[in-house]
């Protein structure tokens, strides 16, 4: 098990510089970057004053002598005429592009692997702490939804198995299939509208994971607070997810209690519950775990980027999303090696779980 253990831990090298070294290259061709945008605003603040001295717009006059927008400077960024050749060094430099890409990436690199994530382009702080700030709500909405989910699916599963075709199976069944079928957003602005004063009741907390004053809150309270503030956005990212994992579970329970082992364990007397948890659960299990590294993943992080806007939540889905569209290099990179890391532990994590749940599984004799 060491030895396993230690060959993934090694693979994890490889394939997170892999990520990380695709990434970088898609970024240096990826237009209007941190420099790019620093200028357009150089520019256009330039164009603005022009404008209000002269009283005119300067288009007359660009329009009149076209040239190539790094005609006046030797400038390779578009947009840049106009501003010196010092000027664009100095943006250049503050965001780091002074240097080769080689190098730059061969900078990052070693830094990562100090965990050393340099500051924000366009927020006072370093991006282990904005991390650190986003993180709790990030693990408060996929720890608890992945946590709830699989406490509720993988038990209706069974019973949905055992009693296929009854009167139970039916009516759970469409239940699934409408909260499936309905977006989670759409079930967020819905439960907003209904509990949390949209139309109806003001049940639940709007925004925020807690209330005002929380830090004076006995620990009490400010346990029953922080959970207040989370059934809605839990129950909006659960559903679908509870869908999936409540039919995979019921499917593969269907799958192994029609194979021949059932039949022969049947045929020498033992019970209904000691076939289906001595010797189903286990097999059965195999596809629901190897299922949970993506569904916490994606928990974690993409699938909270709607709840977390809708609910007014900041975590770590919209620091993302908002680092990528304000081209926040640092943070983007950052998170995306925090990401893939955290899905390899999980991976690993899952693989181990598997020898947990049938301890005939050999993880000394793969070959990873």
């Amino acid at each position: 098990m060491g030895a396993y253990i230690l060959r993934r831990l090694l693979l994890m090298i490889p394939t997170v510089f892999g990520i990380m070294a695709i990434s970088f290259l898609v970024v240096q061709f990826a237009p209007g970057g941190p420099v790019e945008q620093a200028i357009a605003n150089m520019s256009g603040a330039q164009n603005s004053l022009t404008q209000r001295v002269t009283g005119s717009d300067t288009g007359d006059f660009t329009d009149a002598a076209p040239q190539p927008a790094n005609a006046a400077n030797g400038s390779t960024y578009r947009g840049s005429r106009g501003l010196s050749p010092e000027l664009i060094s100095r943006i250049e430099k503050q965001f780091g592009f002074d240097k080769p890409p080689l190098e730059r990436f061969g900078m990052m690199l070693w830094n990562y692997l100090r965990f050393d994530f340099g500051d924000s382009y366009y927020r006072d702080i370093s991006v282990v702490d904005l991390i650190k700030e986003k993180m709790p709500v990030s693990i408060s909405l996929g720890l608890w939804m992945t946590l709830i989910s699989y406490g509720i699916s993988i038990p209706l599963g069974i019973k949905k198995a055992i009693t296929e075709g009854s009167r139970f199976d039916v009516w759970t069944s469409t239940v699934i299939i409408v909260g499936y079928a309905i977006p989670g957003f759409l079930i967020a602005i819905a439960l907003i509208v209904v509990f949390a004063g949209g139309s109806f009741w003001s049940l639940f907390p709007l925004r925020g994971l807690t209330s005002t004053g929380f830090d004076s809150f006995p620990w009490y309270r400010q346990v029953i607070d922080y959970f207040w503030h989370l059934v809605l956005p839990i129950i909006a990212m659960a559903l679908g997810a509870f869908a999936t994992t409540t039919m995979l579970t019921k499917n593969s329970f269907l799958d192994e209690i029609g194979k021949q082992y059932v039949t022969t364990a049947r045929a020498k007397g033992l019970t209904e519950n000691q076939v289906l948890y001595r010797h189903v659960f286990r097999n059965a299990m195999m596809l629901i775990i190897a299922s949970f590294p993506g569904a916490f993943v994606g928990a974690f992080f993409g699938g909270s980027l709607l709840i977390e806007t809708i609910f007014s939540l900041d975590g770590l889905g919209r620091l993302g999303f908002e680092a990528i569209t304000s081209r926040d290099y640092p943070v983007v990179f950052a998170t995306l090696y925090v990401f893939s890391l955290l899905g390899l532990v999980i991976g690993l994590i899952s693989d181990l779980a598997y020898m947990w749940v049938d301890p005939r599984i050999d993880f000394e004799s793969r070959q990873v």
